[in-house]
């Protein structure tokens, strides 16, 4: 088993239930660094999904010990991450949230028979790519995100300029080349396609010149904090240009970066999980507590339970056992009942449009 660690690497371990737990999970995702707001939702997920499924008795009788893993969305630290769970003996790990964390650490899980449930990876290499039969995600894919984004620009912007930017990351750059690709399919084409690079600052010459091409829609392919900094300058600037991301902007630190400036802006994501009637007493409790469902919050709950319910289908946490049951039985969870296909992506509804408001988000386009 691989041992090998890189030095610093941040990792925390949680436990949830019994003081001594019989089975360790992980999860792993950006806890510190600019998106960790994003780890934190996973973190959420996570601990309340082993509360929950320790209270009602465990995994076959056997109660569950969390660890959590700090990649940072780093993907030499994922794959340190990775290993310091192959070390533990851990038999599954929810996780990781960056795609580029995740496609790398899927090689370790691959080598060590560890299943990978990622709630929010969504580049299709993570799948169509996958090192093993024990990699899944119950998220959707950026070919799917970017058909609905590609589209509804060429439908409602299609006398207006569009700017396509991304931030070169294997989540960013995935998702606009996606969106302007099945844009560009539709009979539109972009006036203006950048990249920047992940923690800039200052987007004024970038502005600048989207207000010379009249910009009327900016498309984001990358995360909240630059998103978020982009949509409030481009309205300080006089750039009345509507702002249009993905999945990354499902979190209240995109609204704490733009203020009113966000107001308007368009984003794509799955439906919404807290709509479901399965995860009301989820999200209640997690109310109760003063913590949010929003975002990855229930994906990375759906995630474990699905794990959970697989293993217990299984009458064991074998690796083989538990895949033998995930690539072929259908699983109710709180995102709904799943079932995974032969490359391990999630056949559930795809992406919907949202708009933010008022510092909340909700559907612009009735989900499928």
């Amino acid at each position: 088993m691989k041992k090998a660690l890189l030095a610093g690497v941040a990792f925390n371990v949680l436990i949830s239930g019994a003081a001594l737990a019989d089975i360790t999970i992980g999860v792993a995702g950006p806890m510190t660094g600019q998106n960790a707001a994003f780890g934190e939702q996973l973190r959420i997920g996570a601990e309340q999904a082993v509360a929950d499924i320790n209270k009602a008795g465990g995994v076959n009788g056997e109660m569950i010990k969390l660890s959590v893993g700090d990649d940072a969305c780093d993907p030499k630290q994922a794959v340190a991450v990775a290993n310091q769970f192959a070390s533990q003996g851990v038999s599954f790990v929810a996780g990781h949230f960056c795609s580029g964390s995740s496609i790398p650490a899927s090689q370790v899980y691959a080598e060590e028979g560890i299943i990978e449930i990622s709630p929010a990876s969504t580049n299709p290499d993570y799948t169509d790519k996958r090192p093993g039969e024990g990699i899944y995600r119950v998220c959707g894919r950026d070919d799917q995100q970017g058909e609905v984004a590609g589209n509804y620009i060429a439908e409602h912007f299609k006398d207006g300029a569009v700017a396509v930017l991304d931030d070169k990351s294997a989540y960013g750059k995935g998702l606009a080349d996606q969106t302007k690709k099945f844009m560009e399919a539709a009979g539109k084409t972009a006036a203006i396609a950048e990249s920047y690079t992940v923690g800039e600052k200052d987007f004024s010459s970038l502005i600048t010149k989207m207000k010379q091409a009249e910009v009327k829609l900016i498309y984001i392919g990358g995360y909240q904090t630059e998103a978020g900094l982009i949509a409030r300058q481009a309205k300080e600037q006089g750039l009345q240009a509507v702002v249009m991301s993905g999945d990354a902007i499902v979190t209240d630190e995109y609204w704490a970066i733009t203020g009113d400036a966000g107001e308007g802006t368009l984003m794509t994501f799955s439906p919404d999980p807290r709509k479901n009637p399965q995860a009301a007493p989820i999200v209640a409790e997690l109310e109760k507590k003063g913590q949010t469902a929003e975002g990855y919050v229930l994906y990375t709950y759906a995630a474990i339970q699905t794990w959970a319910e697989a293993a217990k289908k299984a009458k064991s946490t074998e690796f083989e056992a538990v895949t033998k049951v995930l690539n072929s039985e259908p699983i109710s969870t709180v995102i709904g009942d799943l079932k995974f296909d032969a490359k391990g992506d999630v056949t559930l509804p795809g992406y919907v449009m949202y708009e933010w408001k008022n510092g909340k988000y909700d559907y612009i386009t009735a989900a499928k």
